[in-house]
C-alpha cells in the first residue's frame, strides 16, 4: 500500500486554519487574535502591512536552540581568554582550520536570514521569557531598558533598544574623548609615520588607509612642520572651492592653523561589542561628520578569537566609515559588521542599507561614498548624541587626532593626550577613553 503523499507540502503559514490542522505544532501554538499594525519603538510605523504576524513556533524553538549554542560557545571562549590573561599570555596571530572553513560559508546570506528571523514578531506572552533567556546567556542588564520587555515586538527591536534616561552619563570634561559604545578595549595606541599601521593582534597589523579608504581625509603625518604647511595649503585651496573636504577643513570653526596650535598626534582605539552589550553607537565628541563611506565585504566573526585567526579581518569585513573633524583635528569612526550583523543602521542616514545581495565580487567595486556637505559643515553632532546601531555585537575602530604638545608664546604650558584605559577593560558609552590637560 502506497503512502499518501500530498500534492503540496504545506509551507509554514500564518493562517489560523493551518495552525489548527498541523499536529506537530499544537503543543506550542495557541490561537491568537490577528494583531494590528504595530508602531516601531524607534519612531514611525514599524510595519508596512496591516496584518503583522507573530513569530512561528518552529522559528521560536530554533531561536532558543541558537541562543543555547551561542551561550555555550561564549562561555568556552570567555574562559580561555580569561585564563590566558591571568597567566599574562598574549596569543599571537595564527590562522587555523576553523578560519579556513568559515571562509567557505555564505556568511552574508546566513546573516540576511538571521536578520529576517530577528525581525519576526514574537507573541506578547513569550517576549519576556525570550529576552530574559538572552540576558542570562549574554549578561545583559534588562533594568536599563527604556521600555517594558513586552513592548519589544521582535528580537531586532530588543537588540537596538534604547536605555533609560541617565543610564549612560556623559563625561562633561571638554578635554576628554568618550567611548562611543559599550564594549571591551581590544587595542589602542598612537599611529606614526606615513605608513601608519593599526595592530589587529600581536604579530599582525594592517594599514589605516586600507580601513578608512584611499580617499580618506586622514592626515599623512603628525609632524608639526608638515601639519602647519598642510593647514596653510588647505586654507589657500579653500578660496578656490575646488575640493569639498578642503573647504570643510578650512572652516575656522573646526580648523584653526595658528602658531599656538598644538602639535598633534594620530591615535586609534578598537572596541569590541559582545552580543549582550548595549548596541547603539554615540558620538565620542562634538563632531562635524563630512563624509560617509560604505564598504561591501565579508561578514566574518569579529570576536577576540577571530582577531587572532583571520588576516585583515576589519578590512575584509563590511563596514561603514564616518569621517570628519572635531576641535582637535581629524576624526573617523569605522563600524565593522560581523556574522549575523550585516545590518549597520545609521540614525543620521536612515536610508542607508548594508549587506545587500550582489552578484559582483565584494571587493571589485570602490566603496559607496556620500558627502554630508551642508554649507561646508556636514552633520553636526554633540558629544553623546546617538548616530547608529548594530543588530548584535560587533566592533568600532576610532581614529583621531589629539594634542601631544602645545607651546605658547608666553609661558611653557603644554598639553598631552593620554588614554585612560587598558587592553581588556570594559567600558561604557560616556566614559573617558582619554584626556589631555594643561601643565
Amino acid at each position: 500500500m502506497k503512502p499518501r503523499v500530498p500534492h503540496r507540502f504545506p509551507l509554514l503559514s500564518y493562517h489560523t486554519r493551518y495552525l489548527n490542522h498541523t499536529k506537530p505544532f499544537t503543543s506550542f501554538a495557541k490561537k491568537l487574535p490577528t494583531p494590528q499594525a504595530r508602531p516601531s519603538i524607534n519612531g514611525g510605523n514599524g510595519s508596512s502591512q496591516g496584518d503583522s504576524s507573530y513569530l512561528l513556533p518552529g522559528a521560536t524553538v530554533a531561536t532558543i536552540l541558537m541562543l543555547g549554542a551561542l551561550h555555550v560557545r561564549r562561555m568556552y571562549d570567555d574562559n580561555k581568554t580569561e585564563e590566558m590573561r591571568e597567566k599574562g599570555i598574549e596569543v599571537e596571530f595564527q590562522p587555523d582550520v576553523k578560519a579556513s572553513f568559515l571562509r567557505l560559508l555564505p556568511l552574508r546570506s546566513i546573516s540576511r536570514c538571521w536578520g529576517q528571523l530577528t525581525n519576526l514578531e514574537i507573541p506578547v506572552w513569550l517576549r519576556p521569557h525570550v529576552y530574559r533567556a538572552w540576558a542570562r546567556a549574554f549578561h545583559s542588564n534588562l533594568e536599563e531598558a527604556a521600555l517594558p520587555l513586552d513592548k519589544y515586538a521582535s528580537l531586532k527591536e530588543f537588540f537596538v533598544r534604547a536605555l533609560k534616561e541617565g543610564s549612560r552619563p556623559i563625561d562633561a570634561d571638554p578635554q576628554c574623548l568618550i567611548s562611543p559604545v559599550d564594549g571591551t578595549i581590544l587595542r589602542f595606541g598612537e599611529l606614526k609615520g606615513a605608513g601608519a599601521m593599526i595592530e589587529q593582534v600581536k604579530g599582525f597589523s594592517y594599514p589605516v588607509f586600507s580601513l578608512l579608504g584611499a580617499r580618506s581625509l586622514l592626515p599623512t603625518t603628525a609632524d608639526s612642520d608638515v601639519q602647519e604647511e598642510h593647514s596653510e595649503s588647505i586654507a589657500t585651496t579653500a578660496k578656490s572651492k575646488k575640493s569639498w573636504w578642503r573647504v570643510s577643513l578650512a572652516s575656522p570653526k573646526v580648523w584653526d592653523p595658528t602658531l599656538s596650535r598644538p602639535k598633534r598626534g594620530l591615535f586609534y582605539c578598537v572596541i569590541y561589542l559582545k552580543p549582550g552589550d548595549y548596541h547603539r553607537i554615540h558620538s565620542p565628541a562634538d563632531w562635524n561628520i563630512l563624509v560617509r563611506r560604505h564598504f561591501s565585504g565579508n561578514l566574518y566573526p569579529v570576536n577576540e578569537r577571530a582577531t587572532r585567526t583571520f588576516r585583515n579581518l576589519y578590512i575584509e569585513n563590511e563596514r561603514v566609515v564616518l569621517e570628519g573633524v572635531w576641535h582637535e583635528g581629524f576624526m573617523a569612526l569605522a563600524a565593522v559588521g560581523a556574522t549575523n550583523i550585516g545590518s549597520i543602521k545609521l540614525f543620521i542616514e536612515p536610508e542607508l542599507q548594508t549587506n545587500k545581495p550582489t552578484k559582483k565580487s565584494l571587493h571589485s567595486e570602490p566603496p559607496e561614498e556620500r558627502v554630508y556637505e551642508s554649507e561646508g559643515v556636514g552633520r553636526v553632532l554633540k558629544k553623546g548624541d546617538e548616530l547608529g546601531a548594530f543588530n548584535m555585537g560587533s566592533t568600532v575602530v576610532l581614529v583621531f587626532e589629539a594634542p601631544i604638545s602645545k607651546l605658547l608664546h608666553k609661558g611653557g604650558s603644554s598639553e598631552e593626550f593620554n588614554f585612560s584605559v587598558k587592553c581588556g577593560d570594559k567600558i561604557r558609552v560616556g566614559e573617558a577613553l582619554g584626556r589631555w590637560h594643561s601643565s
